[in-house]
């Protein structure tokens, strides 16, 4: 009998792997990869392996297909830019893409009922299953004995009776499961979505409306810098020697003649050349030309208190 797993990285997708393998049966993690949430890195497998004893993790990169969600989510959003509801859908979608691949008879997850408000109960998490047409085949082993039996349990390929019944945002249950594991280390709690950074979604919420079409090489960019955004661009400008070699080599750098500041434009900057330049030369603390779209501006720095005016939010 084999089963994919919703693998986040946390130590209760961990844990649910954990007692579903007690039950002789074999899991294939599967881990998500949406540009906002997730992990890529090879290294992430490693120690998956290194620290948790979990084997063989597929990591999959679902940031198109995510875009195309968070764009029009049917469901909505949560307090910031995150379709919460929309994205435990699209997991579930595309997890059950791959059951025949892998030869797996139904799905597994660390959720746990009433840990997350907007996706972790009963309701919602009944509609997840309709939605992803997967019902009755989500079994969820930390809170299984609190919701109605499953196919994998009903058809005896799990026993209910080795399942457990947590619920609430505590994490003393876990905790004591962890040590009957005996796990290496204890994970963090999985999560730290950017999307749900009010910050960053103030920001991708501004390119969303600057232009009717961006790339992921343009939300990348958003992640970046300060931005300030003028009329129908947003300019971003490098905080240090790594965001400068990002911004240098991007399709639209801006620079002063002395490279003390780099940025780079999203969008179109006609007319507003002046005072990016000027923005760019305050920062500069010099004055002199700045290159922009091709061609070198000539410009003075402009006051604080107008490129404060013009700078959105805090530090990410």
């Amino acid at each position: 009998m084999k089963a994919l797993a919703l693998y986040s990285g946390g130590l209760d997708s961990i844990l649910a792997i954990k007692i579903v393998e007690e039950q002789n049966v074999e899991v294939i993690p599967v881990h998500f990869y949406t540009g906002f949430a997730g992990k890529i890195e090879e290294r992430f497998i490693e120690e998956a392996e290194r620290e948790y004893g979990i084997k063989g993790v597929k990591i999959v990169d679902i940031r198109e297909d995510f875009l195309k969600i968070l764009k029009e989510p049917k469901f909505g959003y949560g307090k910031n830019l995150n379709p919460c509801i929309d994205c435990k859908i699209l997991f579930f979608r595309k997890t059950k893409q791959l059951m025949e691949k892998y030869g797996a008879s139904f799905v597994i997850t660390g959720e746990v009922l009433g840990q997350r408000p907007m996706t972790q109960n009963k309701n919602t998490l009944f509609l997840i299953e309709k939605e992803s047409s997967l019902k009755g085949l989500i079994l969820r082993p930390l809170s299984a004995k609190l919701l109605p039996p499953t196919i994998p349990e009903e058809k005896g390929w799990v026993e209910r009776n080795k399942l457990y019944s947590i619920s609430g945002r505590g994490r003393k249950e876990q905790m004591k499961l962890a040590k009957k594991f005996v796990l290496k280390s204890i994970p963090t709690p999985a999560g730290g979505c950017l999307l749900t950074d009010p910050n960053f979604s103030k920001r991708l919420k501004i390119l969303m409306e600057k232009l009717k079409e961006y790339s992921w090489e343009e939300i990348e960019l958003v992640k970046l810098g300060r931005m300030f955004e003028i009329n129908n661009c947003i300019l971003l400008i490098a905080r240090d020697e790594k965001e400068k070699k990002v911004f240098i080599n991007s399709s639209s750098p801006v620079f002063d003649e002395k490279n003390v500041t780099v940025g780079c434009i999203i969008g179109n900057p006609e007319g507003k050349e002046k005072e990016i330049a000027g923005i760019i030369l305050r920062y500069s603390k010099i004055k002199g030309k700045v290159f922009i779209k091709n061609k070198w501006i000539n410009a003075d720095p402009l006051p604080p208190e107008i490129v404060h005016s013009k700078l959105v939010g805090a530090k990410l």
